[in-house]
């Protein structure tokens, strides 16, 4: 059933009562519903991840992205505003739990909500949902081929991102994973290493990897797409969701 949904910028009052951008997309024929805070990938707060938001408000959810970039680049492109903050090594880890706690505050007020809340995130948003999951009291989690989760970036890169695989005996809600198996950020064997983690600390997770796909394959318009690993996926994501935030 396809729902019918409103969307709008909004602000948020995130991480250290800094007012940023916000994006909400929400069901308008629903009675109660799950919600979830969507974590935009390091190209930013764009056309393309403010799509995924309408999605899931399409599939009953209320959704809310946070521009992670609105203190670096209030206003600029997403092109430029990531540009400016790859410059800066990225988003601060305690900043951005902090802004998705405040998109969870946000989602849990609505008058609708059920209450439970999930991350998605793609990309750097996959490293961030993990870490948010670790950090905060989430009810599911979903990592997009989430890179820098087990091992650090590496010096030439320009972001500061330190692993965070140690943080996995606080995860707080089920884990669904999707990866490449021909991604090289993260490797098979990276995430063969977060797998035998959650293991270890006795977590529930899902993990999918697709062959024939690498990062990015969500991605619509760009060569790293692959529309059925896509399809698949979703439909992976959409029953993971109904079991989790019912």
């Amino acid at each position: 059933m396809t729902h019918n949904l409103v969307a709008d910028t909004i602000s948020i009052i995130g991480h250290g009562g800094d007012e940023i951008e916000a994006y909400l997309a929400q069901p308008t024929d629903v009675d109660r519903v799950g919600s979830i805070v969507v974590i935009h990938h390091m190209p930013g707060y764009d056309d393309a991840t403010k799509e995924i938001c309408r999605d899931f408000a399409a599939h009953g959810y209320n959704a809310l992205m946070p521009n992670l970039y609105s203190r670096e680049a209030p206003g600029a492109s997403p092109d430029d505003a990531a540009a400016v903050v790859r410059a800066n090594g990225g988003v601060p880890d305690e900043r951005l739990v902090g802004d998705v706690d405040a998109a969870m505050r946000h989602l849990k007020s609505l008058p609708h909500a059920n209450g439970r809340v999930a991350s998605i995130g793609y990309c750097s948003g996959g490293r961030q949902s993990f870490l948010a999951g670790c950090r905060l009291d989430l009810d599911a989690v979903i990592d997009c081929y989430g890179a820098f989760v087990t091992l650090d970036a590496p010096a030439d890169m320009p972001f500061k991102f330190k692993a965070i695989v140690g943080e996995t005996p606080n995860l707080s809600a089920p884990l669904l994973g999707l990866f490449g198996a021909d991604d090289k950020n993260p490797t098979p064997d990276q995430v063969g290493v977060l797998e035998r983690a959650l293991t270890d600390a006795g977590k529930e997770f899902e993990f999918h990897s697709y062959e024939g796909a690498g990062h990015a394959f969500f991605w619509v318009g760009r060569p790293s797409y692959r529309p059925e690993t896509a399809v698949e996926a979703w439909a992976v994501i959409y029953e993971f969701l109904g079991r989790t935030l019912a």
